[in-house]
């Protein structure tokens, strides 16, 4: 074992600190913190390039813990090495309010890159980060100036590998020779269940070779030494990805448990707890021990810390004399600012004498008059941008030939897409969309869910919205989704009525900072709506708005969304010949309507006015939230069909009579 008497003593301070958390919570994981924890201290002592004093330094090195379940580890890390992170919250691990939950959470403590717990998820992260630093610095790098130039590095599991999205994004990363990408694998052959040898035994190395992934190792992960010179050598490839295979032992240090699944998830248990320090030559009386030498030694490298930023902000105040338009641009892609301007005219693409036109094709020459204006705006789609209209006109395609291209092309992979431009977000300097059919979001619910998790920038485009898309049938018409979409916390969902709307869609998920965006685009052509006679599209960004009504006191109220807001139009038209009032509301989000003053959404949906229609070629469900109990929803509840979209949606009865008729029955029933 070549460990310095100081080096063990770092990694057994770790080791307990974790141990401790876990045994004081009742809770946790302490095998993969115990196991880990040599490798993980000599990351973090040696190589990371970080500034615990400022932790936002642009060209800090990144670290995930994909294996978020040894928070733990990454709590102890943080701590000792000088983050925003004290020993009493140490000791409240796992506790309500505390800054050290179960799994480490984004914007909770400085020094945490990322949401991790769900497995694979910040392997494809890291893959994002990875990918952001190798634009910039492709952007923004001249002769004598690297001033983007770091790692990203991350500690997987058995669990991150087995997971099939660290399958998609490791084939990307060797795809785009992301050779600044650096993992540490856990090679500790333990799941909850048990050994690998169960369910696990493929070749890992073969595996990531075949990607393009330069593998080293197995190496002995909890040698000093080793990792030091797998980490060097990983460092020394800058063409491929590369992944350390680390053997460790779970629980290393337990005379008991060590080298099993026992002390995955759940603590060591006292009397283990004692035997384990006894094993280690560790104090048997102090829990959260943290000796003097073990802090004086991670308080010795504050000042090399601060030394390399002070050396990058001198390299920087040099940049900006010599290239001052392109330090400007830099530092505002970095602040995630958007330039003055970056939306003009936008409302003047579309008028009412234009043909009909799909939302999809609309976003797309919308997006395509943003990205000239706004630099860091990148990203692609699924395989599928002829359809989902995302390809940006004359801006590179970012690969090996050109990194400082802004269309992505993440291939058929829907789960990494989403976790790879999470992490293009949280490293900064991209404002990352994506695209694909809104059926397909199933593919990528987790990733989603992790962006409004963390409140990150992401803008999801999906399109195909409903039945409108006719021939290719049930398996590619999306029913269930909007719904599912609605129900994420933190997300914004937003599904424009015509091509005027999708531009105030499109100002909305750009302005947005705090949280992603859904844009949800229909395939058919809508007519583009005559604002003469209609409320100005502006209204979108107020979630709904009265749209058009027969008259200013309603007899009924008709809400619709996307396409259907047309349906909608016409039914109220048909009313009124009718003798009936009615009202049209547009509602294209449901979730800014709702963060709207009271006044505003009474003055919408008055209470007094029961007799209301919801018209939304999908799921049902939760549109009583609107029309009430004695109101109707119509949509629908059961899967689509093959045949041309008209017959489809009149088949299924998304039609103007169908809301009319209902409309008649409502108010007959008053």
């Amino acid at each position: 074992m070549n460990t310095s008497k100081i080096d063990e003593l770092c990694i057994n301070t770790i080791r307990f600190l974790a141990v401790d958390m876990v045994q004081q919570a009742n809770s946790g994981h302490p095998g993969a913190p115990m196991g880990a924890a040599a490798m993980a201290y000599v990351l973090w002592d040696r190589f990371l390039k970080h500034n615990p004093a400022d932790p936002k330094w642009p060209d800090r090195d990144r670290f995930v813990l994909s294996a978020g379940h040894a928070s733990a580890l990454l709590y102890a890390l943080l701590h000792l090495t000088g983050y925003d992170l004290s020993l009493d919250e140490l000791k409240r691990f796992r506790q309500w309010g505390s800054k050290t939950p179960g799994h480490p959470e984004y914007g909770l403590v400085p020094g945490i890159e990322t949401t991790t717990g769900p497995l694979g998820q910040g392997f494809a992260n890291g893959v994002g980060m990875a990918i952001a630093e190798k634009r910039l610095a492709a952007l923004y790098n001249r002769p004598g100036y690297n001033i983007i130039d770091h790692y990203t590095y991350a500690l997987v599991s058995d669990g991150d590998l087995q997971e099939g999205v660290s399958s998609e994004a490791a084939s990307l990363a060797g795809t785009f020779q992301l050779g600044k990408l650096i993992y540490l694998y856990d090679d500790n052959k333990i799941t909850i269940e048990g050994s690998t040898k169960i369910n696990f035994t493929e070749d890992v190395a073969l595996r990531f070779q075949a990607y393009g992934w330069q593998v080293i190792g197995p190496i002995d992960g909890m040698d000093t030494g080793s990792v030091d010179k797998a980490i060097k050598a990983a460092q020394e490839d800058n063409i491929r990805p590369s992944l350390i295979i680390c053997r460790t032992v779970i629980g290393q240090g337990s005379p008991n448990k060590a080298g099993t699944a026992s002390c995955h998830g759940e603590p060591l248990g006292e009397e283990e707890v004692k035997l384990t320090r006894q094993a280690l030559s560790w104090s048997c009386d102090n829990t959260f021990l943290i000796p003097p030498e073990v802090t004086e030694h991670f308080q010795s490298a504050w000042e090399r810390w601060k030394k390399r930023q002070q050396e990058w902000e001198a390299l920087i105040d040099s940049y900006k004399k010599e290239y001052p338009g392109e330090a400007g641009q830099l530092f505002k892609d970095l602040s995630g600012d958007l330039p003055e301007g970056w939306d003009r005219d936008l409302e003047q693409l579309y008028s009412p004498a234009d043909k009909p036109v799909s939302t999809r094709e609309a976003s797309g020459r919308i997006l395509n008059a943003i990205a000239p204006r706004v630099n860091s705006l990148m990203g692609g789609s699924a395989d599928l941008a002829p359809s989902t209209k995302t390809i940006l006109k004359d801006q590179g395609h970012f690969g090996i030939d050109d990194y400082r291209g802004r269309n992505m092309h993440f291939g058929v992979r829907e789960h990494a897409m989403g976790a790879i431009s999470n992490g293009m977000s949280l490293h900064g300097g991209i404002i990352p969309y994506t695209a694909t059919f809104f059926v397909f979001y199933d593919y990528m619910r987790p990733s989603v869910r992790l962006a409004a998790l963390m409140g990150i920038r992401v803008i999801f485009i999906f399109t195909h919205d409903s039945i409108g898309l006719g021939e290719d049938g049930p398996t590619h018409q999306p029913i269930e989704h909007l719904m599912a979409l609605r129900t994420v916390p933190g997300m914004v969902t937003v599904r424009p009525a015509d091509a005027t709307e999708t531009v105030e869609a499109w100002k909305i998920a750009m302005e947005r900072r705090q949280g992603p965006t859904a844009l949800i685009f229909s395939r058919q052509n809508l007519p583009v709506l005559d604002r003469s006679e209609l409320a100005p599209a502006a209204g979108v960004r107020r979630g709904a708005y009265i749209l058009w009504q027969a008259a200013p006191t309603p007899d009924l109220i008709i809400i619709g969304t996307g396409s259907e807001v047309h349906t909608a139009v016409e039914a109220g038209k048909l009313l009124k010949e009718k003798g009936v009032n009615a009202r049209v509301v547009s509602m294209p989000s449901w979730e800014l309507f709702d963060s709207q003053s009271r006044d505003y959404r009474v003055e919408v949906l008055p209470p007094g006015i029961t007799a209301r229609i919801s018209i939304e070629a999908g799921a049902t469900i939760g549109w009583e939230r609107y029309v009430g109990l004695s109101g109707t929803a119509i949509g629908i509840d059961r899967f689509g069909a093959s045949a041309p979209y008209k017959t489809i949606f009149e088949k299924l009865g998304i039609t103007s009579r169908r809301v009319v008729d209902e409309g008649l029955r409502l108010l007959e029933q008053k």
